[in-house]
């Protein structure tokens, strides 16, 4: 099933799949899975108390027979993070961080969004123009490496509060990580860099809590420290934990949800240009731009008990893989699923989870997505594609997280220059 042909676009073998019935059997994820293939099988999956998330342990066995001993604090720690337990422990995780999401931090993140913006646009466009011959038309820049993979971490460390300039070791970490989990069946090796980066992030965040517990600020980690000092609320394990979630969560879905939906935009130009003509649309455009190709793929579960579903027995501890990009695409949810449209409004996408585990970072990464692309379609409003809209495009070999590699894109350097001009008048 994953193959280079899945992995460059899976759209038309979830087809397939909901074609031949909802729920499938495969051997390929972590020595089995249940496969489910429609939306309503996923959206009450991913709410349903009787699948646990509490699977940390069976990925990392399933790298081999040594697994388990070799990668014992990469299950300690993973198995803490807020992605990774249920209730009561999850909604005792949940409320302490919410503290940092709530609507009047996040307005109150906006403005260092929108200057980080501005500061990689600003530098991604000096560059691209002094790279360009003078005489050409168009000045060539890579979205993925010069502002995609860039600002996610540049954000979440202002959220955090710490230092941006380490932003190429959170990538680098990040990638390791992500490595393992978008793997069906990881090999001792990937799960080896993984728990190498997980304990460095680990540990990168135990040297700051010192400053922060005795001069604490108004940033995230300050916030988790108090909450730790008051009574025990959550403990200092859990909350490097959660600080390691959200640098390598919110990095790939915002840097994927960017990459991906930029491509989507320019290889549909009309919806592109309708939107730079009304960005009033840009909400409804990124929640279609979520459903339409989908930052994370699938995700997965374990069942407490013996269920049975669609007349297949599923027993407990059986993995349960809930796949999003197939839900998202489902004709019976979405008219014309494959089909690209900004102004749709046809419910809700299931691109960040549902349920008691919905992304707790969503807002910030709508928010942060819609500023980049007002601000791109105000700078660079003429943006395109090189090699025009059939060019083939360099995907990552990740099953989870849908990423590019590499994204190279054009823009007319006079209007460029007359943009400038307009903004700096």
């Amino acid at each position: 099933m994953i193959n280079n042909e899945f992995l460059n676009n899976p759209y038309p073998t979830y087809h397939a799949l909901r074609e031949a019935g909802p729920l499938h059997w495969n051997e390929e994820f972590c020595g089995g899975a249940w496969l489910l293939t429609e939306y309503a099988d996923v959206a009450s999956a991913l709410r349903d108390p009787r699948l646990s998330v509490r699977r940390a342990g069976g990925w990392t066995n399933s790298s081999g027979p040594d697994a388990m001993e070799e990668l014992r604090e990469f299950k300690r720690i993973f198995s803490r993070s807020l992605l990774f337990v249920d209730p009561p422990q999850h909604t005792r995780l949940r409320q302490v961080m919410n503290a940092g999401f709530k609507p009047a931090a996040l307005q109150a993140l906006a403005p260092r969004i929108q200057t980080l913006v501005d500061g990689l646009l600003d530098t991604l466009i000096t560059t691209a123009v002094a790279a360009t011959d003078t005489s050409a038309s168009f000045a060539r820049l890579d979205f993925m490496r010069d502002f995609a993979r860039p600002l996610p971490a540049l954000v979440i460390a202002a959220m955090l509060g710490i230092d941006g300039d380490d932003r190429s070791e959170f990538v680098a970490w990040s990638d390791d990580i992500a490595d393992f989990i978008g793997s069906p069946t990881p090999t001792i090796e990937i799960a080896r860099r993984a728990q190498t980066s997980l304990v460095a992030m680990n540990e990168y965040f135990r040297a700051i809590l010192p400053r922060r517990r005795s001069h604490p600020g108004d940033d995230l980690i300050s916030q988790l420290t108090l909450a730790e000092a008051s009574g025990g609320i959550i403990t200092t394990k859990e909350l490097l934990a959660q600080c390691c979630t959200l640098l390598f969560a919110g990095h790939e879905t915002t840097r994927n949800l960017l990459g991906n939906g930029i491509l989507a935009l320019l290889q549909h130009p009309q919806q592109w240009q309708t939107l730079n003509q009304n960005t009033t649309l840009l909400p409804t455009a990124l929640k279609e731009l979520l459903r339409f190709d989908s930052p994370v793929q699938y995700t997965g579960r374990r069942l407490k008990v013996d269920i049975t579903l669609h007349g297949q027995l599923m027993k407990k501890g059986d993995l349960v893989i809930p796949l999003i990009g197939s839900a998202n695409r489902d004709p019976a949810k979405f008219t014309a699923p494959d089909t690209l449209d900004i102004t749709r409004n046809q419910g809700a996408h299931l691109s960040f989870g549902f349920g008691p585990h919905v992304c707790i970072g969503a807002t910030l990464t709508y928010m942060e997505a819609e500023i980049a692309l007002r601000s791109m379609m105000q700078r660079l409003p003429e943006l395109q594609l090189v090699g025009g809209i059939e060019a083939q495009q360099a995907w990552g070999h990740n099953a989870v997280y849908r990423s590019l590699n590499t994204l190279p894109l054009e823009f007319a350097q006079a209007t460029t220059v007359q943009t400038e001009d307009a903004l700096h008048a």
